[in-house]
């Protein structure tokens, strides 16, 4: 008997924002009964680096790197090869296991010896909501062996046909002669023989896996000629019950049935079979009715049996009348109780109609295809990413005219020679309609229409730490008060969205499941960071008024949602007189707070603390300083390009901050630096230069290695390129 008692074998294809979550539900486990083996099936994202690494430091893990692109079915074939286990699992990498749910799996595969196990799951929706399946009562009243067959327990049928709730015995499998097929719905010519055949059937009443249903990304998201497969894998499901002739022909009217209620579900369903091919749909139903249908098969009563009847005579047109009919008559209670709400959305909508009437007038005139808008900070100011990109554009792409869109106090923090609109004006309403391009950090507002042809360019204005978009849906404290449907709505308009090194790329993806193509370049806010040189630097330090010889430190601390208001985590004016005269304290609030006025409230030495909050741009801040000290905010992803200047992260509160909003990896076990969780140990990190020693030089240019892989002083260069050329 091996060693390895179960096998769980996860294929990966475009799923690096989930496939972290994945393995460490599974790797949980404490016990080397286990082994995991990845199929990284040629995935352009990255998902091969994330299996390489876990490797590296699990021996209960192996890789497999194909050198094509397989599919998923034959992914778990190869898997299964490799598999050495009693038992193998196949475990999608989006998905994930609840905590304990392999030791009660291996629990009860010792407990009970089966040819296949069989466990409840629940699907996991992207807007946060849990549902355990419909068919939990399979799982009652087993009998007291605790092993079955089906034809001793035929109901198992209406058990959900996925191979990801079910541990399989391999050599079972394999005597069995089954793999899994290519294309859609690859694993029910396995699952539904597997059960037929199977001498030992047992269940296990516990949710044992998450089943992800991802908003975009699904197949049964997809709209496309590609759910016809559907059809040759029921055609190996029948030719192996010929196969197994007497065996299993008991078995040929439930699986009839089962076949007809999966089809039924793929045909109605609007978001799998386009229309335009519903008629040949259904003309392949047919044909399975005709080639498959059981001796002396006679259809159910109700609902189905006249859709199998329609189906037998090949009625399509009475098929779709007899579907809307019914459709009528279950949602029918739905329009009545929608009547309600109705009179309320159009008074809502009149008014906004009224607001932007301009808006629509100018909507119908031709859009300008050498006008681009660029907005940052929901309209603050000329900053950040955008600024970048607007800048090079005028270089590269110099026939495409760009005009920014900000407030009024924003206004002041444009250069000369920069257009502009204030937000909310008759100019800005016509630019807003008549504009292709489109280019923000965050989104733009809810009335924006996309136009066919226009291009969105989001760049988003920092790696993430903390969790971002749907993430946030753990969360409440962080996401109160936020509407996802309209943020992802928003983000549906995007076309482009920039990622500033691999953590960005894994978390966009399942923060914002959304439709665009995401670019892999770097900041191009950071460009500045790469190419400023030494003279740049000195003029910077004298605009902001740093003496001469000083050691500036740039303090930028987050925003906390736990908290209201400024609240300053660590006492400035201590520290400021403990590290003495030839230091100065550069303070970056974080934008939602007014610190006017702090350092008289708080009692700060005010010839050494120098606002720099409302400053425009905090690339200029990066390289006027020093060094940095910062909790968790993004700037140190940024500041990590400037490699001879050190960080030290000040985390007083780092247990609070992750329970309370969510982080992507533990900063204090991998930071940027030096790490202090006391006003004591900060000062002390300065005092004694430890933030300048080599054990803090190593953790930068590991942070840097890992955080800054894109940016090479030619990001800005590469999004223009990208979007306004076309290159």
């Amino acid at each position: 008997m091996s060693e390895v008692l179960l096998s769980v074998i996860v294929p990966a294809y475009k799923v690096a924002g989930y496939l972290r979550e994945c393995l460490d539900s599974v790797l949980a486990h404490p016990g080397d009964d286990i082994e995991l083996i990845t199929i990284d099936d040629r995935s352009p994202d990255g998902c091969g680096a994330i299996m390489d690494e876990y490797a590296a430091r699990d021996p209960r893990v192996r890789v497999r790197h194909m050198e094509e692109n397989v599919g998923l079915g034959e992914a778990r074939n190869i898997g299964l090869e490799l598999a050495r286990g009693e038992y193998v699992w196949f475990v999608d990498g989006d998905d994930w296991l609840p905590d304990g749910s392999i030791q009660a799996i291996t629990r009860r595969l010792r407990e009970t010896r089966p040819d296949m196990l069989g466990f409840d799951h629940s699907r996991a929706y992207w807007d946060g909501r849990v549902t355990r399946s419909a068919h939990r009562k399979v799982f009652k009243n087993l009998p007291e062996s605790g092993v079955f067959t089906m034809r001793e327990r035929p109901s198992v049928m209406d058990f959900l046909m996925i191979v990801c709730n079910k541990a399989i015995r391999r050599e079972f499998l394999l005597e069995l002669g089954l793999r899994f097929g290519g294309g859609y719905y690859e694993d029910i010519n396995v699952t539904y023989p597997v059960l037929m055949a199977a001498e030992r059937i047992t269940l296990l009443d516990r949710v044992c896996y998450f089943y992800r249903q991802r908003r975009r990304g699904s197949i049964t998201k997809t709209v496309g000629k590609r759910h016809f497969e559907v059809f040759p894998q029921y055609d190996r499901i029948f030719a192996f019950m010929d196969e197994r002739g007497a065996e299993v022909d008991e078995f040929r009217k439930a699986m009839f049935n089962r076949m007809f209620w999966h089809l039924f579900i793929i045909f109605g369903h609007g978001e799998r079979v386009h229309r335009s091919d519903r008629h040949e749909f259904f003309r392949q139903m047919a044909q399975c009715y005709r080639k498959y249908k059981p001796k002396g098969y006679r259809p159910p009563g109700g609902v189905t049996g006249v859709r199998l009847r329609l189906v037998e005579r090949g009625s399509y047109r009475l098929f779709v009348a007899f579907r809307r009919v019914n459709l009528v008559r279950v949602t029918v209670g739905k329009l009545l109780a929608g009547v309600r709400g109705t009179g309320r959305r159009v008074i809502k909508d009149a008014k906004a109609r009224y607001r932007r009437l301009y808006y629509r007038v100018q909507l119908r005139l031709p859009m300008d295809p050498k006008l681009a808008v660029y907005s940052a900070y929901w309209n603050r100011g000329y900053a950040c990413n955008p600024r970048a990109i607007y800048e090079k554009a005028r270089e590269l792409a110099p026939d495409v005219r760009g005009v920014w869109v900000v407030n009024k106090n924003g206004v002041k923090s444009l250069p000369a020679g920069v257009d502009h609109v204030i937000a909310g004006s008759l100019p800005y309403y016509r630019l807003m309609a008549r504009a292709k391009y489109f280019v923000n950090n965050a989104n733009f507002p809810n009335f924006l229409v996309k136009r066919p042809g226009a291009v969105h360019l989001q760049t988003m204005h920092g790696t993430p730490l903390k969790a971002m978009g749907l993430d946030q849906l753990k969360y409440p404290v962080a996401s109160k008060g936020t509407d996802f449907d309209d943020f992802l709505r928003r983000s549906d308009r995007w076309d482009y969205l920039i990622s500033s090194n691999p953590l960005s790329s894994e978390a966009w993806e399942r923060a914002v499941p959304c439709d665009y193509e995401l670019l892999e370049i770097g900041y191009p806010r950071n460009d500045r960071l790469v190419t400023a040189d030494a003279a740049e630097v000195a003029r910077l330090r004298t605009e902001l008024g740093i003496p001469e010889g000083a050691t500036a430190i740039l303090y930028a601390p987050t925003h906390r949602d736990y908290q209201h208001g400024f609240e300053p985590m660590l006492d400035i004016g201590k520290v400021m007189t403990e590290l003495g005269q030839d230091h100065v304290l550069l303070l970056r609030a974080h934008y939602f707070y007014n610190v006017k006025d702090a350092a008289e409230r708080y009692g700060w030495p005010a010839d050494r603390i120098i606002d720099v909050s409302a400053h425009p741009t905090v690339e200029d801040l990066c390289l006027a300083s020093d060094a940095l000290i910062t909790d968790y905010s993004s700037i140190m992803f940024d500041y990590a390009n400037l490699d001879d200047r050190p960080i030290v992260i000040y985390a007083n509160d780092w247990d609070t901050y992750r329970r309370t909003r969510g982080v992507y990896f533990d900063l204090p076990a991998a930071p940027p630096g030096a790490v202090a969780t006391t006003e004591n140990e900060l000062i002390e990190a300065f005092r004694a230069r430890t933030a300048w020693d080599g054990e803090a030089v190593k953790q930068r240019a590991e942070f840097r290695r890992r955080y800054c892989p894109w940016d090479d002083g030619r990001a800005a260069e590469r999004a223009v390129r990208h979007v306004f050329l076309e290159r």
